[in-house]
């Protein structure tokens, strides 16, 4: 069976669905049969490369909301976060263009290490204060997870990738994807946004018995 996740490397719920997927793929009995395939977005696409912004500026001016309310939101996802043992930190939460982190986590599937890319960009941009637009950031936290720094220089001083990143998008849009975390499951079932464990199982195992039944 395989597994693709529409994600975008800065976004709070797919960081929060993660956590929730990776329980229910423990929890599935067919769960080292699955690959999972992580694909491309932007949350963001209209935030000029090289600009950042604070989150609750962005989200306020975005929602059109007073930063008290915005404030509110974040209890609420930095409790939800918590709960999956996760420690947002929105102070330091800088909003970004992410094209080029999503060219080096392409670097990384491509070296084998798609998870564990996303896993490092997810948690430096949401617990650490990690800034994923920078070049030398990018740099070091692919080498954390196996990618040659050298590498990810190389990739970052060109447009490598891009196509890859751009195709990602095209055919999320072409899915109706709109938002993320978005899972698509064996082309069979989609699941949109960070569902709960119990929801992820059960569409497995749904998807995992649809594709065992024999052709009528």
């Amino acid at each position: 069976m395989k597994v693709e996740i529409w994600s975008d490397v800065v976004c709070p719920w797919c960081y929060i669905g993660k956590r929730r997927c990776k329980r229910a793929l423990a929890a599935f009995d067919r769960g080292d049969e699955v690959e999972v395939e992580w694909r491309s977005f932007q949350l963001n696409p209209e935030q000029p490369r090289g600009a950042r912004t604070t989150h609750d500026e962005y989200l306020a001016s975005k929602l059109r909301m007073p930063i008290d309310q915005v404030h509110e939101l974040n209890e609420r996802v930095v409790s939800l976060a918590s709960a999956e043992g996760l420690a947002y930190d929105f102070d330091r939460y800088q909003v970004i263009n992410t094209l080029d982190a999503h060219r080096v986590a392409h670097l990384g599937a491509s070296l084998g290490l798609g998870d564990a890319v996303q896993e490092r960009f997810l948690r430096g941009q949401l617990c650490e204060g990690e800034v994923l637009d920078d070049p030398d950031t990018l740099a070091r936290l692919g080498a954390e997870v196996g990618i040659p720094e050298s590498d990810t220089r190389e990739v970052l001083a060109g447009d490598s990738f891009a196509a890859e990143v751009s195709a990602d998008i095209d055919e999320a849009r072409a899915l109706g994807i709109n938002g993320v975390p978005f899972f698509v499951l064996d082309r069979r079932y989609g699941i949109s946004g960070a569902q709960s464990s119990e929801v992820f199982l059960q569409a497995l195992e749904q998807a995992s018995g649809e594709a065992a039944r024999p052709a009528s």
